[in-house]
């Protein structure tokens, strides 16, 4: 039965995408300047130009399919291990080396992640036992938090480009304004019946929502802006109103900490005539007049009365919206959402009409 040489050795080296070229463990650059042979499937390959750079010589091959190539690179290690200090072969056979290195061979992972060489290289492992070499998977680059968003910036440029969806590219601001309504609805349900499967898929749908209106924010003749554009401003603002985070101001428990942020914040909206500016008015009729009335209450406002919290003899449309507001005020007062409350006394109503029909609640 034949054998592999003694050291023979094939380290499959993984990169990530989502870190600039170059930006490499220094395990992995160890392998890299040390080993026999460097061995790349693409010769577009991200990282080329950086290890050319660095002297790292790297010999391009056919990959071929999944079996063919874990053949291809067992068969360059054995080869490089025998060769070690001989001159030994490239990936066809031809002696073209110096023999400098230490024998090992290094597979520089492709971008899509070789599918189905890892176990490829199982299957010629128990087949072929005693004669596959030595295989170490070595992580070269890690994503970092957040690194995934850099494929949806991807993912939404390339929908929204020449040759990408036509939907996609005939969409405005103006024309999402009911997608994004409705996500952010979707959401707060998703948060409010505790589904976290549904959470989650809904957080990425309003987070799609950020995305694609900063993609045609990019389009703009006078004002264009990109997502790195909307980060940075966040970043600014919330390093700005944290300055018992990243300054010297302390804060002592969350009301301190509110307080200072209304501060800051009043001081950013000076231009403001009234307390009120700056309320959306879209909002839906029982979150406008919340809205209105924390304003109302943090600023210290009392030059208007609160409604009164009695229920009129006749009820009216005037009426019946003052009786509302006054829950409101009231509701504010006592440290309760009044939306999300009715929300909650709705979906109640919904079950026990359900029930009193003989169904199951609601999903």
């Amino acid at each position: 039965m034949t054998t592999n040489p003694p050291g023979a050795k094939l380290i499959l080296l993984i990169t990530t995408h989502r870190v600039a070229p170059g930006l490499l463990s220094w395990p992995a650059w160890e392998a890299l300047r040390s080993a026999g042979r460097v061995l790349a499937g693409d010769a577009g390959h991200p990282q080329l130009p950086a290890l050319r750079q660095a002297g790292v010589e790297v010999e391009l091959v056919a990959p071929g399919s999944a079996p063919a190539l874990a053949r291809l690179l067992t068969g360059a290690a054995a080869d490089g291990a025998a060769g070690h200090g001989h001159g030994n072969r490239d990936a066809a056979g031809d002696g073209n080396r110096d023999g400098d290195g230490d024998g090992t061979t290094v597979w520089l992972g492709s971008p899509d992640g070789d599918p189905g060489l890892t176990d490829a290289l199982a299957r010629l492992a128990v087949e072929r036992a005693g004669e596959v070499p030595e295989i170490e998977v070595l992580p070269g680059s890690y994503d970092l938090p957040g690194s995934r968003l850099l494929d949806l910036v991807s993912v939404m440029d390339r929908l929204r480009s020449p040759g990408g969806c036509p939907w996609d590219a005939e969409q405005t601001h103006a024309s999402l304004v009911k997608y994004l309504v409705e996500e952010a609805f979707e959401l707060v349900e998703a948060i409010e019946e505790g589904d976290r499967d549904t959470l989650r898929e809904e957080l990425g749908d309003v987070l799609l929502q950020v995305f694609f209106h900063s993609r045609i924010a990019e389009e703009h003749p006078t004002g264009a802006f990109s997502i790195d554009d909307v980060a940075g401003d966040i970043v600014e603002k919330l390093m700005y109103r944290h300055p018992h985070v990243f300054g010297d101001t302390e804060a002592d428990g969350a009301a301190e900490v509110e307080a200072n942020w209304e501060t800051l914040k009043a001081a950013e909206k000076s231009d403001r005539e009234s307390v009120l500016d700056g309320v959306p008015a879209g909002l839906p009729a029982l979150a406008y007049a919340a809205k209105l009335v924390s304003r109302v209450r943090r600023s210290g406002f009392e030059g208007v009365p609160d409604e009164p919290y009695e229920l009129p003899a006749e009820l009216t449309a005037e009426s019946a919206g003052r009786l509302l507001l006054a829950v409101a005020q009231r509701a504010h007062d006592a440290g309760l959402d009044v939306d999300a409350a009715l929300r909650a006394a709705a979906r109640g109503y919904r079950d026990a009409v359900r029930a009193a029909e003989g169904l199951k609640p609601a999903d």
